[in-house]
C-alpha cells in the first residue's frame, strides 16, 4: 500500500492563489496580481479487522477567500484590497474583542 499522505503532499504543492484564481492578467500596460487566502484539509480512516473486506474512507475539502490584488502601473505598485471580504472577516473581529472587553470590564467591577 502507498503512502497516502506522501501522494496527498504532490498533488497539494500547487494549491494556492494560482490554482484558485489563475496568472496575473496585463491589461493597457496594467498587471494585475490577485492574493487570496487558501485553504485545505483533507482527512481518513479505516478499521483493520484482519477480515478480508477492510472498511475505511476519506475525503478533503478547501475554501478560498479573495484578499484583494496587487496592481503595478508603470514603475509603481500597490496593494488594492477586497473590502467585502475584509469586512466579513473584520465584522466577527470585532464583535468577539467586544464580547471580551465587556467580560474584562465586569471582571474588574467586582
Amino acid at each position: 500500500m502507498t503512502n497516502i499522505a506522501l501522494k496527498l503532499a504532490e498533488a497539494t504543492r500547487s494549491f494556492g492563489v494560482k490554482s484558485a484564481y489563475g496568472d496575473p492578467v496585463e491589461i493597457d500596460g496594467v498587471t494585475i496580481i490577485p492574493v487570496a487566502y487558501v485553504q485545505y484539509g483533507f482527512g481518513g480512516g479505516g478499521d483493520e479487522t484482519g477480515g478480508d473486506a477492510e472498511m475505511g474512507g476519506g475525503g478533503g475539502g478547501g475554501m478560498s477567500i479573495p484578499v484583494g490584488a496587487y496592481v503595478k502601473s508603470g514603475g509603481t505598485v500597490r496593494f488594492d484590497p477586497n473590502l467585502v471580504s475584509l469586512l466579513a472577516v473584520g465584522i466577527p473581529f470585532v464583535w468577539v474583542a467586544g464580547k471580551a472587553l465587556a467580560r474584562i470590564i465586569r471582571a474588574f467591577k467586582s
